[in-house]
């Protein structure tokens, strides 16, 4: 008579209900942030042609938008500006411009929805017209003191509005500290920062790019002085524990899918709230298959945004966070 191990691990996927029972890890709306592209105008609805389903709205689109992460379980959003060619400029003033798109947007939601969770972009590159995230001199250096500065003022101008987080997306240095400073002077001791601290030079940006018209602005230059190296993880770790030492509520990896292992080290080391941020590419290479039929669209977004939680993400930045979150509804 042949004998069997007593332990039998396929006894615990004998059935749905089981591996229900034994699960590990699961996926809820209230995972989600949904990212926003917001314009100008009354009714806009533009399509973004390398973003699939993904389009820029004007601030009343927006807030029915909004309605809908509320009605599905979805507790923030993030706003990403496409600011008009004629308010970007070589200093990007119009980020702190407190009647900007971003801040009429922000109390308009605000107004609406008081406790869905408004989270705001801070950086330069929409507002730049030479598509940098920070103020650049005559050689085209992007400075960093000098666009601190500038974030700082932007970060306000977001707080006065309403925002409930600040997300400085820049990778300047010092900018955590300062935007802390900054806030805590003016009496904005309750809003916090989400640090992009792991934002890795990557051309999975790109469509992120043509979204809010910073590609044609950026044109042959990169962000690779600021932005990390792909192949450096260990200069990661010391941006999240820069960023955690000088304020930072919660941190980020960006993107998502080829830097797991970056989730998974900076949730164990630093035991701080880790977000994740499925970028545009990710979301576009996930349509793109889907619409050739070379994969089910429902069931590879699921198990990607899955193994984002496995990984030890406590919430995730995806395109898909509206349609991810009525099929776990469903």
């Amino acid at each position: 008579m042949q004998s069997y191990p007593l332990t039998r691990m396929r006894r615990l996927r004998t059935n749905d209900a089981m591996r229900r029972l034994v699960s590990e890890h699961t996926l809820n709306p209230a995972d989600f942030i949904l990212p926003l592209f917001v314009t100008n105008g009354v009714g806009v609805r533009e399509p973004i042609a390398a973003m699939p389903d993904v389009d820029r709205l004007s601030p009343d689109l927006i807030v029915e938008m909004c309605g809908e992460c509320v009605t599905y379980g979805i507790p923030a959003v993030a706003l990403f500006p496409r600011e008009t060619r004629e308010n970007k400029t070589e200093r990007g003033e119009h980020a702190f411009n407190d009647q900007g798109l971003v801040q009429q947007t922000v109390r308009l939601i605000k107004d609406n929805y008081p406790d869905l969770l408004v989270i705001t972009d801070v950086a330069l590159d929409p507002y730049t017209s030479h598509g940098q995230d920070g103020l650049i001199n005559d050689r085209g250096d992007v400075l960093n003191d000098e666009t601190v500065d500038v974030l700082c003022k932007q970060a306000l101008s977001h707080a006065r509005a309403g925002a409930d987080i600040v997300a400085p997306s820049d990778m300047m240095d010092g900018r955590i500290g300062s935007i802390r400073q900054t806030l805590e002077d003016a009496g904005f001791h309750h809003t916090a920062i989400l640090a992009y601290s792991a934002k890795f030079a990557s051309h999975f940006y790109n469509p992120f790019r043509d979204a809010v018209d910073s590609n044609a602005m950026l044109g042959k230059a990169d962000k690779k002085t600021y932005q990390l190296d792909p192949a450096n993880n260990e200069q990661a770790i010391q941006e999240v524990a820069l960023d955690i030492a000088e304020g930072a509520d919660m941190v980020m990896v960006k993107p998502g899918m080829m830097y797991l292992d970056m989730v998974a080290r900076i949730r164990e080391a630093f035991a701080v709230p880790t977000f994740v941020y499925q970028v545009s590419g990710e979301y576009a290479m996930l349509k793109a298959a889907a619409k050739e039929n070379m994969l089910d669209e429902k069931t590879c977004v699921l198990e990607t945004l899955l193994s984002f939680k496995r990984a030890g993400a406590h919430a995730i930045l995806t395109y898909y966070a509206l349609q991810a979150a009525k099929w776990l509804n469903d």
